[in-house]
């Protein structure tokens, strides 16, 4: 980054208050946006209403390139005065909650909730609004910004959308900023070693031992003891959580297959390799001493890395939150920027709003604090753009 790029850096301190109070001025849009999206079921793999209302919002706002790809992803592009280089603005489309699950979203005088909308509605209604954002604010680029509604994220997805766009898009992309409903003061710069999968465990035909009716079951807790029994290191953190456990429907009928959902997660590189095979060697000992069939599937994978706490793009992170009067909470992704990292793109995480208190407060957030989540958004798009991750960065 040269002497004007970094005097222009600078200068956006200074800027960050009014951006704030521009994008203040758009709340009735932005909660339009939040209501009619978040009213949407969009569960993994299930997007199609919420990709057809981000491409009439994005229409609405006279984009000229739209799109969706192979994956399901949607697509848009702010065209910037040279052109050359891309920065990319993600956010996943998907949630929790399919459509069986009441959608109906509680507009109140300072807060906003219903399924899904902290994860992700609002990171998808920004997206939709950002481009009237910057028309507000006056706010333009050199570099083309693409907004990408990601597919197929959450879960079992995967996040099979943005590695499907990263995989197939032409042009390089320079930077990238992955934005999320909650909670405002998020900074990830970095991903966690993660592994997320499953333990399946079923009877065998005609096996002997002990009845079948409690062989699964019984196999499943052992599992379960032995994965309990594993030492963890206590720095850097690493953890095995057991997210779900299932078998059987009732008081009496013979269990045939049941299973265990699980999740490693390591600071400390390599750990979670080591985990997975401490979890297979369980996994077989248990099958044999049980005599049933026990399976370990691998559902999602993450490796450690990222920027460092020095960079440039999270030191500048900071200094925008300082101005805003938001304090950060840096943690590490799991998510889309994990997808970036992978590629050596330099990237960020960043929240919109607060959670509220309460026992709706998982999805559930505060309608205030999101003009400040976006003055650092639109702050941060702005740095990229002077080239804050250009260079050597020093």
């Amino acid at each position: 980054m040269d002497e004007e790029a970094r005097s222009a850096v600078e200068t956006l301190l200074g800027q960050v208050q009014a951006y704030r109070e521009g994008a203040a001025r758009l709340k009735d849009m932005l909660l339009a946006n939040l209501v009619m999206v978040g009213e949407i079921p969009a569960a993994t793999c299930q997007e199609e209403k919420r990709i057809r209302f981000i491409m009439d919002r994005f229409r609405e706002c006279e984009l000229d390139v739209i799109s969706t790809d192979e994956a399901h992803n949607v697509l848009s592009v702010l065209p910037g005065r040279v052109g050359k280089d891309n920065i990319l603005v993600c956010a996943h489309i998907d949630t929790w909650y399919g459509e069986t699950v009441d959608h109906t979203v509680r507009v109140g005088t300072e807060s906003i909730g219903g399924a899904g909308i902290a994860d992700n509605s609002l990171g998808v209604a920004v997206l939709c609004t950002l481009p009237t954002i910057l028309q507000e604010l006056k706010v333009s680029f050199d570099a083309n910004l693409i907004l990408m509604g990601a597919s197929q994220s959450l879960g079992r997805g995967n996040l099979q959308g943005i590695e499907f766009f990263l995989d197939h898009h032409p042009g390089a992309i320079r930077a990238g900023v992955c934005v999320e409903g909650v909670d405002l003061g998020r900074l990830s710069y970095r991903a966690i070693g993660m592994l997320r999968g499953e333990i399946i465990g079923r009877t065998v035909p005609n096996g002997v031992g002990n009845r079948a009716e409690n062989r699964v079951i019984g196999a499943l807790s052992e599992t379960i003891r032995l994965i309990e029994e594993i030492p963890m290191p206590s720095h850097p953190p690493t953890t095995i959580n057991l997210g779900s456990v299932h078998a059987g429907d009732s008081f009496y009928q013979p269990v045939e297959e049941g299973s265990v959902k699980f999740e490693i997660r390591s600071a400390m590189k390599g750990m979670v390799p080591k985990l997975q095979l401490r979890l297979e060697e369980i996994v077989s000992r248990v099958t044999l001493e049980r005599e049933l069939e026990l399976e370990l599937e691998v559902i999602a994978r993450r490796r450690n890395g990222g920027l460092e706490f020095e960079h440039p793009l999270p030191a500048f992170t900071r200094s925008v939150m300082k101005q805003l009067g938001v304090r950060p909470l840096v943690r590490p992704s799991v998510g889309e920027l994990s997808s970036l990292i992978a590629r050596n793109i330099p990237g960020v995480t960043l929240g919109i709003t607060e959670r509220t208190r309460g026992v709706e407060a998982r999805e559930a957030v505060r309608i205030e604090p999101m003009f400040a989540g976006i003055a650092q958004l639109v702050a941060m798009l702005q740095a990229i753009d002077f080239g804050i991750c250009d260079g050597d960065n020093e």
